[in-house]
C-alpha cells in the first residue's frame, strides 16, 4: 500500500491518472467551453471519483467504501480537471477578445497594452 494509491502503481498510474486524469481533463474543458462558472467543476469531479473508485473495486479488488482514498481520488482529479479548465478558458478568452487579452501563459490570460496590436 502506498501513500497515493491501493494496489501497485501500475494500477494507480493506469487507473487514476489515464482514465480518470482523461476524464477529469475534458470534464474541465467541457465546463470551460460552456463558460460554466469553475465552482461547478467540484460536482461533476466529486461524481467522477464515484466512478473511479467503483472501477478500482471492480476492477483490482479495491476498497469502495474510503474516505481517505475517496479524498485522495478527487484531489488528483480535481487538479487535473481544473488545469483542463484554466487552460481551455485562457485559450477562450485570447481568441474571444483579442484586442482585450492577450496570453500570459498557459493557463492565464493578462489585459493587452494600449497601442499594442
Amino acid at each position: 500500500m502506498g501513500f497515493l494509491y491501493e494496489e501497485t502503481l501500475g494500477v494507480f498510474l493506469l487507473l487514476q491518472l489515464v482514465l480518470g486524469g482523461g476524464a477529469a481533463w475534458m470534464t474541465g474543458r467541457a465546463v470551460a467551453r460552456s463558460w460554466r462558472p469553475a465552482w461547478s467543476l467540484f460536482f461533476y469531479l466529486f461524481l467522477l471519483t464515484f466512478a473511479v473508485r467503483f472501477l478500482d473495486f471492480a476492477l483490482f479488488g479495491g476498497t469502495l467504501v474510503s474516505a481517505y482514498y475517496f479524498i485522495v481520488d478527487f484531489v488528483i482529479l480535481l487538479v487535473i480537471g481544473y488545469l483542463g479548465m484554466r487552460v481551455t478558458r485562457a485559450g477562450q478568452m485570447v481568441k474571444q477578445y483579442p484586442w482585450l487579452y492577450e496570453r500570459a501563459g498557459p493557463v492565464s490570460w493578462r489585459d493587452r497594452k494600449p497601442g499594442a496590436a
